[in-house]
């Protein structure tokens, strides 16, 4: 794996190429390498785009790599649905074969066989199984809504995890999902799927394309904006 020294810090990429896109990308995850995706270039190039991003990626490495206390779910902890966060209960269920999570109008229900508490590890797949059960209900319906009104159209809308990103666009204009976008408020949802949906017409960040995502979303860099700041950043 190529890295390159920046002061202190040792920075290790992976390149993954997308001719789709006509510029490159960088993504810092916790406990990743970084990833650069974009056209196809050599090592050399990939280092020196790396470098002049490097004071930015220290910084971000420095963040995400900060040690974290493990917070247990308990009765009263909060998760996020449609951009609302909910109270959650936990019930200790004895004799139940698994941790079963359910949700109601307005809180989280988690049965424990254990007990009061749960490791988030033990809540993630419960917690996975919940946003794609709900995006299949509610976001793909809403893709279909989009399209009808922008007349744009999509050859098939489905739900995929992905490493670091909130939905794609594949060369024969298959829009994928991350489940996790429904953690995003309804607005920001939308954002994504029109998002996803101008890429059907342009696949390539440019003027042209940010001009049809303002067509049918004039307000859309409230939405860009907002997204910076989530998981996954802007990577849609």
């Amino acid at each position: 794996m190529p890295s390159l020294h920046y002061g202190q810090t040792t920075i290790n990429w992976q390149f993954q190429p997308d001719a789709s896109l006509k510029r490159h990308y960088v993504t810092v995850e916790r406990g990743q390498p970084v990833l650069l995706r974009g056209p196809a270039v050599s090592e050399a190039e990939q280092e020196s785009l790396v470098r002049k991003r490097a004071r930015w990626i220290r910084e971000k490495l420095a963040l995400v790599n900060q040690p974290q206390a493990v917070e247990y779910i308990v009765t009263g902890s909060r998760l996020r649905y449609c951009g609302r966060s909910y109270f959650t209960e936990v019930r200790h269920t004895p004799g139940l074969a698994k941790h079963q999570l359910k949700f109601t109008a307005s809180r989280f229900i988690v049965e424990d066989p254990d007990g009061l508490s749960l490791h988030p590890d033990q809540l993630k797949p419960l917690l996975d199984d919940f946003y794609r059960a709900r995006a299949q209900e509610k976001l793909l319906p809403r893709v279909r809504y989009w399209e009808r009104l922008t007349g744009m159209r999509a050859s098939s809308s489905r739900i995929r995890n992905f490493q670091s990103r909130w939905a794609s666009c594949s060369s024969d204009n298959v829009l994928e999902f991350h489940p996790r976008v429904m953690e995003l408020p309804a607005n920001i949802q939308d954002y994504v799927i029109v998002h996803e949906l101008c890429h059907t017409i342009e696949k390539s960040h440019s003027k042209v394309f940010w001009n049809l995502v303002a067509q049918h979303m004039p307000n859309w860099q409230q939405s860009h904006i907002f997204l910076q700041t989530s998981i996954f950043g802007n990577d849609v």
